[in-house]
């Protein structure tokens, strides 16, 4: 009988994978036994996350400078982990920024920027790995949504729209894939304490007590509250689940007040 969740030797990518959401998911990966190639771009954050990586798993993970908004450079990465790594086995498309304004004072630009970042990138990172899962008989792809995949948000309409867009996506592929034995699936984080959460609270006064006054678990999660369902989605415990979207919200999603 295989082992439900166990990741050993399995290769695991991460865009964003050095702080935050994205450094908690790479933890359970590693302690599951996964080796593990970091997607990212701040260089000094990577390295802080490669060192963390290194002394809780003993392995020392693959760190990749990429805009993963960029066709070239998710190529490239791509290519790079297929030659140091041998192959890919897991993908969490978590890359991800917003931008932070009334909508009528959003630029073009703006828009791009955030819907590049967040929805683009899980696009072209899925397509780059495409063809290795394939040869492999199988893989595991994960995008990282939002609670702003079910609700809308006045002051980030490009972040929202983003996050609606990666259940989609993670639907279609699913749907394109599944004869291929890739599984797609979508974790839908609740309010966490991220340094992207931080930009929030400091930007939208009160957001954190209203917030947290419809959390029924009573506390913002954190990046490790998000391990188990990670752990999940990436390993053979899943097989059969595909096309699925999973709030892990303390039950924010559920509660009418």
């Amino acid at each position: 009988m295989k082992k439900l969740f166990d990741l050993t030797d399995k290769v695991a990518v991460v865009t964003g994978g050095n702080g935050g959401i994205g450094l908690g998911i790479a933890r359970a990966l590693a302690e599951a036994g996964a080796r593990l190639a970091i997607i990212a771009r701040n260089a000094d954050k990577s390295k802080a996350a490669a060192r963390i990586l290194m002394d809780e798993s003993g392995r020392e993970p693959l760190t990749l400078m990429a805009d993963v908004s960029r066709p070239e450079q998710v190529s490239s990465a791509i290519e790079t982990v297929l030659k140091q790594l041998q192959g890919v086995d897991i993908l969490f498309n978590n890359a991800g920024t917003s931008i932070r304004k009334p909508p009528q004072d959003l630029s073009p630009d703006d828009w791009h920027t955030v819907m590049d970042v967040n929805l683009t990138s899980a696009f072209l990172m899925s397509r780059a790995v495409y063809p290795a899962m394939k040869k492999a008989g199988g893989g595991k792809i994960i995008n990282i949504g939002s609670m702003t995949s079910i609700f809308g948000a006045g002051y980030a309409a490009p972040y929202a729209s983003s996050k609606g867009g990666i259940v989609q996506l993670g639907k279609s592929l699913a749907l394109a894939w599944a004869a291929d034995n890739i599984q797609v699936n979508t974790i839908l984080p609740g309010f966490l304490e991220t340094e992207l959460t931080d930009r929030a609270r400091a930007e939208i006064p009160g957001i954190y007590e209203r917030v947290l006054a419809r959390i029924p678990a009573g506390r913002w999660g954190q990046p490790a509250d998000m391990a188990g369902t990670a752990l999940w989605l990436a390993s053979a415990a899943s097989d059969y689940v595909t096309g699925i979207a999973v709030p892990v919200d303390g039950g924010f999603s559920s509660a009418l007040f």
